[in-house]
């Protein structure tokens, strides 16, 4: 179902009495009646599908701007002052909120939250926490989205490690496919880049292959191209 009907339908229903399905507790006073079913909403969204990204990143946008809001007690006298700590204390709201989530046993898409936010200060943490959403998600889009997060953060070795080592060819999507061989590239490894290019081709949807094929063939010609003696 479509995210803004689910979020219509959930809006008229009784909340959840679960931990995720219910809102918690504000002292703000600017949080309107609105705010607060919007809230309850995404979050029973959350509680059905720990996984529904666009929920999320809706209730993820909701936590941060109160977590800039008020201070950790509630009283917006006590708000953080300046951009520095505004973000810190979002990112702690968005951690909490995540961390919370990722308790759900199908849940991966808050564990490659939590790795995305702790990439830099906790490497071997974020590793695991990619590693873990990768094995929960048998269709490996868990597995795309954390090769994302560790090549946008231009770490392209890590990225293929956990590829090779996560990568079911015949059951995940072919989009690992792309950012293995983008993440080969990206890390000086055109043989590799062949190697998870033909690997492909054991993808049983031969369709899905053959859209996907032209562009990677592409990409690996103009980084032969680049690279003299290739």
């Amino acid at each position: 179902m479509a995210f803004l009907p689910r979020l219509r339908r959930l809006m008229g229903r009784q909340v959840s009495a679960s931990r995720v399905g219910v809102r918690r507790p504000t002292a703000s006073t600017t949080t309107t009646r609105r705010d607060t079913i919007h809230e309850d909403a995404v979050r029973a969204m959350l509680a059905e599908d720990p996984n529904d990204s666009r929920a999320f990143q809706a209730l993820a946008e909701i936590v941060r701007r109160r977590a800039a809001e008020v201070g950790a007690d509630g009283d917006p006298l006590t708000a953080p002052q300046d951009d520095v700590e505004r973000q810190k204390a979002a990112d702690l709201a968005v951690w909490a909120l995540a961390e919370e989530l990722a308790g759900h046993p199908r849940a991966w898409y808050p564990l490659v939250e939590l790795a995305r936010l702790s990439l830099h200060e906790d490497h071997e943490g974020a590793i695991r926490r990619l590693s873990t959403a990768a094995e929960r998600d048998p269709s490996g889009v868990a597995l795309v989205e954390s090769l994302a997060v560790l090549r946008e953060a231009g770490q392209p070795v890590e990225a293929l490690n956990l590829g090779v080592g996560h990568w079911r060819v015949k059951e995940h999507t072919p989009e690992v496919a792309r950012h293995l061989v983008l993440a080969a590239i990206e890390a000086d490894r055109p043989l590799d880049a062949n190697q998870h290019l033909a690997a492909l081709e054991l993808h049983p949807d031969k369709g899905a292959v053959a859209r996907l094929r032209p562009d990677l063939d592409r990409i690996i010609a103009q980084a032969n191209q680049a690279t003299p003696g290739t």
